[in-house]
């Protein structure tokens, strides 16, 4: 069983910062693209940042020069550090990664719980 545990949400004020961090477990062979993605009341859930396995890296546009996401392969985890918050980050923050399962060999998406990140004014 493969999971992706997120930690490190939280409230903060304005022009903050916050670090989420994503940890996948379990048999995994390989772990190809991992992102963030977020979900604020009554929108639908965007990307926020990808990173590929070897570190090249894709942001929307209101977060680039703001967040920056990275990876530590050996760890089997992504981060993504938040500065310069703003409230309209606010959202439910999820991890996403492509990876290839040990049993297998087949390739599959996985998503962690979600994260609170609150940005007060």
């Amino acid at each position: 069983q493969v999971q992706l545990v997120e930690s490190g949400g939280g409230l903060v004020k304005a022009g903050g910062s916050l670090r989420l961090s994503c940890a996948a477990s379990g048999r995994i062979f390989s772990i190809n693209t991992m992102g963030w993605y977020r979900q604020a009341p009554g929108k639908q859930r965007e990307v926020v940042a990808e990173i590929s396995r070897g570190g090249s890296t894709n942001y929307e546009d209101s977060v680039k020069g703001r967040f920056t996401i990275s990876r530590d392969n050996a760890k089997n985890t992504v981060y993504l550090q938040m500065n310069s918050l703003k409230p309209e980050d606010t959202a439910v923050y999820y991890c996403n990664a492509g990876l290839i399962l040990a049993a297998t060999l087949s390739l599959g998406e996985y998503w962690g719980q979600g994260t609170q990140v609150t940005v007060s004014s």
